[in-house]
């Protein structure tokens, strides 16, 4: 898995790390170059945290932004079937892993 980024702002950021990394690494949807948005979801949940601590609530666009990049990663139940895993094989015992379309047809 790997480490968190050392700028991560605070230990609500690291924890979301630490939570999401190893599901999406496991998942093969974590690549190199999601690395850097990994980051950044994690550290706007981790300002969104601290937010709601002090009492206070995030901007609307902080919480746009946060929602956004969970769903570009597959988190909630309906962004799951939008997002593929990386360097998978499909699943050939599964009739349905093709949206329904025969192989060697249009």
């Amino acid at each position: 898995m790997p480490e968190a980024p050392d700028w991560l702002p605070n230990a609500h950021a690291v924890k979301e790390w630490n939570r999401l990394a190893p599901i999406l690494t496991a998942n093969k949807l974590l690549t190199e170059g999601g690395l850097s948005a990994l980051a950044h979801l994690c550290a706007m949940h981790g300002k969104i945290v601290q937010l709601y601590a002090a009492g206070e609530a995030p901007t609307a666009s902080m919480a746009g932004t946060l929602q956004s990049m969970i769903n570009d990663f597959g988190l909630t139940p309906v962004a799951q079937g939008k997002v593929k895993p990386h360097g998978g094989e499909e699943d050939k015992g599964n009739k349905f892993a093709r949206n329904g379309k025969r192989t060697g047809t249009a």
